[in-house]
């Protein structure tokens, strides 16, 4: 199948790179051009702006934007809609607020033009690992997506079969129909809310054990602990193995200090999205809103905690944070902390 994609950054290319390993054939476009270059010397088409992807693309055409949600994703997608006839199929795959997919989803609609949300997960190994993809809009045009979605997923990989389960054969895929337009991208932004959630917890139980020899602390119950060695130990059969965990201890083995990290930790929309939706819904997530408040608090001032968001953050998404400030009392490099990559085999995050 045929695909184009309009923004070739960290999740773009390699998405691309995916779709043309499992056989099918990608149009490409960025404003930089050389990502572009680099995917044509791979097999892509690369075009030099939107008017040259519809030229190059065979009805019915079908476009993926991979780009920053906003002002960005707006501008493109109204003027993509200029170019495009009816029966073509616009994918946003970025992180988008449902609500406006909804709303795209019916302008576009007047126009014969289909719209697909599409919450991806995978972050930067998605290219090896698979993407966990989360899709709203119009059941047949999810079901005529199908190669597209099934190239890109991971697939049912050593995980076993939930016992019992029924249900959508391509779930076990990774990848979900979930709903009307819209869907898709609320199924993620909970996705990341939880996201939140997980890595504030493995973070905060971090930094207790860290400052286990704390001298607030009685002299007989202070103990000095190795991080980087309990991060390892939890990977092998405990209850909260995970990626994540995985992730901190890779980070942690580099350096078990992290003093490459700020602890200055970036939130995404979907964090505040998520806690918006529980007052909407009057639906009670102290823990998530917890999470979100510990991201705006590490902006004034940082711990260790923090330094393990950024670690976990950089090592899935490629997220890079501000570089160490000189002045802080820990400061004593650049990040330069290497992560090695996934080590669980389990689900893309």
């Amino acid at each position: 199948m045929q695909l184009g994609m309009i923004g070739l950054g960290r999740m773009g290319a390699n998405i691309v790179r995916r779709l043309m390993r499992n056989g099918h054939s990608c149009v490409v476009y960025d404003r930089n051009p050389e990502p572009g270059r680099q995917l044509a010397a791979d097999g892509a088409t690369a075009v030099a702006d939107l008017a040259g992807m519809v030229a190059a693309l065979q009805a019915p055409r079908r476009i993926w934007l991979m780009l920053p949600a906003g002002p960005v994703t707006e501008a493109t997608l109204g003027e993509l809609a200029a170019l495009l006839s009816p029966g073509d199929v616009l994918i946003d795959g970025g992180n988008a607020f449902w609500k406006d997919d909804i709303r795209r989803a019916g302008e576009l609609k007047a126009k014969g033009i289909h719209y697909l949300d599409v919450g991806t997960s995978g972050g930067v190994w998605g290219l090896e690992r698979g993407y966990c993809l989360m899709i709203g809009g119009p059941k047949e045009v999810v079901d005529a997506m199908d190669p597209i979605f099934a190239a890109l997923a991971p697939g049912m990989g050593d995980i076993p079969r939930t016992p019992g389960r029924t249900g959508d054969p391509r779930v076990e895929q990774g990848y979900l129909h979930a709903g009307p337009s819209g869907a898709g991208h609320f199924v993620k932004m909970i996705h990341n809310g939880i996201e939140y959630g997980m890595m504030q917890a493995i973070a905060e139980g971090f930094d207790i054990l860290r400052h286990a020899d704390s001298p607030e602390l009685p002299a007989e119950h202070r103990m000095t602990l190795d991080v980087a060695e309990i991060a390892e130990v939890w990977r092998r059969g405990s209850v909260i193995t995970s990626w994540l965990l995985d992730l901190t201890s890779s980070a942690l083995a580099s350096d078990g200090e992290l003093a490459g990290y700020s602890g200055f930790v970036s939130d995404s929309g979907e964090g505040r999205w998520t806690v918006q939706a529980a007052v909407e819904e009057a639906v009670p997530a102290e823990v998530l809103t917890a999470a979100l408040y510990a991201r705006f608090r590490s902006r004034q001032e940082h711990t260790f905690a923090e330094k393990v968001l950024s670690a976990m953050r950089m090592g899935f998404g490629g997220h890079v944070e501000p570089p160490v400030a000189k002045s802080a009392p820990e400061a004593t490099g650049t990040r330069d902390v290497e992560i090695k990559g996934p080590i669980s085999k389990g689900p893309a995050a």
